[in-house]
């Protein structure tokens, strides 16, 4: 496997008469190593990033509904209490001294005294006055088939937002990747064209004096100078570039802006072998289909949950009396059982589970649709790094060239056989060969990212 590595060579000039910097990329083999750095970022980004602390807090409360639905098959105790004040309103008539007071006068006469007073008629009102009734009522589901379905959704429903994590998660990476390639990619044009502005400046002051000496016109003079401004101005873009890809991974790990990013020393072409070929199985897009339309049979299920009746069990213990009363007479307890039956519902019911079946096709449909659109994906991801390897191949051999093109130019300057011209030409070659195979080499990287993402071959445990 290739490895990239940057050398900064120094040589004697002996026409310029001082020594120059010129930057070299070697190519050798190396096996593929794991990129401490950028595996360690990785894991800051995963749990640091506000958008998976966001879904992360979404779990939690799915997990939480799950918790709630488990619950409703447990008895559930509540504490009731009423107090009634009431004065007029309906009334029963209660004849007590048409009914007693003829024998209560007979039972005086017999006993010869007044022990039996004579009554009068009762008029009873029927709302309560000065009566209150508090007790503790506790339920319990015995047969509910509402609430077993619902518990199975809300348990699909923490699986589904699991797998709305690990998406957010496994994009989180590919972004991470791509903004530290970009980052180090900028890094090194900034270094280049530091190397390549030293060397021009050097040009441009050897070229003067040789000016001064009329040893070369002022044609070289000017080149030489619009050189030096052109290399120095693409210098304070690629540093900009640099500062901007760094703002933008810090923010993906949710950094300050101004952190310092460290960087791997050695960057390698990435492997290829191991990536699968068209396995688009892992994708959290088609977990979570899955999901949906396991939620989709269970709500299916719940449509259907009508022909099965509910039963149940309530216990009340408490008291009741006028004047707040409390003895033996007061309390009471009172249990039951109730059975609850939908027999009819004029087709509300058929409508709810047509609207499920209905679901479950699109459910399906959506699958194939999502299932094709990730594998094309797949397939130009994979087009597209065989695309990157190809370009930086020929980076390498551009980079080659272009170095063999100047050292041949530089030397028939020194000899004075060609003109500064010639020399600048051969200069500006080997810059754009530079940046060419680094470009190339990052972009590399980058391909591998999106394939990566593309096969979810990423372990993000």
């Amino acid at each position: 496997m290739f490895k990239l590595i940057t050398v900064i060579k120094l040589s004697e000039n002996r026409v310029f008469r001082r020594p120059l910097l010129v930057a070299l990329f070697i190519v050798t083999m190396h096996p593929l190593r794991a990129q401490s750095r950028l595996d360690e970022y990785i894991q800051e980004g995963l749990s640091s990033n506000q958008s998976i602390k966001q879904q992360t807090f979404m779990l939690d409360k799915n997990v939480y509904a799950l918790k709630e639905a488990k619950s409703m098959f447990l008895p559930d105790v509540s504490f009731l209490t009423t107090y009634t004040k009431a004065d007029g309103g309906r009334t029963i008539d209660f004849p007590t001294g048409d009914l007693l007071n003829s024998a209560y006068a007979t039972l005086n006469q017999l006993t010869g005294t007044n022990s039996f007073p004579q009554l009068k008629n009762q008029r009873i009102l029927l709302n309560p006055d000065n009566f209150y009734d508090a007790k503790f009522r506790t339920t319990l589901p015995i047969l509910n088939a509402e609430l077993i379905y619902n518990k199975r959704i809300k348990l699909q429903q923490v699986d589904l937002q699991k797998a709305e994590v690990l998406l957010y998660k496994r994009e989180l990476v590919k972004e991470i990747k791509t903004a530290y390639y970009n980052y180090v990619k900028a890094i090194n044009a900034t270094e280049i064209y530091k190397s390549s502005l030293r060397l021009v400046e050097e040009g441009q002051r050897i070229n003067t004096a040789l000016f001064n000496n009329s040893k070369v016109n002022r044609t070289a003079v000017i080149r030489s100078t619009n050189e030096v401004s052109k290399i120095n101005a693409s210098l304070i873009a690629a540093t900009k570039t640099a500062e901007s890809a760094r703002y933008y991974f810090n923010f993906l790990l949710n950094r300050s802006s101004a952190d310092s990013i460290l960087l791997d020393d050695i960057i390698e072409l990435p492997k290829q072998d191991y990536l699968p070929a068209d396995n688009v199985s892992g994708r959290e897009e088609l977990a979570k289909l899955r999901i949906a339309k396991d939620i989709n049979s269970n709500l299916n299920g719940l449509a259907k949950s009508y022909l099965i009746p509910k039963i149940g069990t309530y216990l009340d213990l408490g008291s009741q009396a006028f004047n707040w009363q409390f003895d033996n007479h007061s309390r009471y307890y009172f249990w039951g059982v109730s059975l609850e039956w939908n027999l009819f519902s004029f087709g509300k019911n058929s409508y709810k589970i047509k609207q499920t079946i209905a679901g479950r096709q699109s459910i399906e449909a959506q699958t194939d649709y999502v299932e094709q659109q990730l594998t094309t994906e797949l397939k130009v991801r994979q087009n597209e790094m065989q695309s990157t390897v190809a370009e930086y191949n020929a980076a390498q051999s551009e980079l080659k060239t272009a170095q063999t093109y100047y050292d041949d130019v530089l030397k028939l300057y020194k000899e004075g056989m060609v003109i500064y011209i010639e020399l600048l030409d051969a200069q500006n070659q080997l810059i754009n060969a530079r940046l060419n195979a680094n470009i190339a080499l990052f972009d590399t990287w980058i391909s591998h990212a999106a394939v990566e993402r593309a096969n979810a071959s990423f372990n993000i445990q």
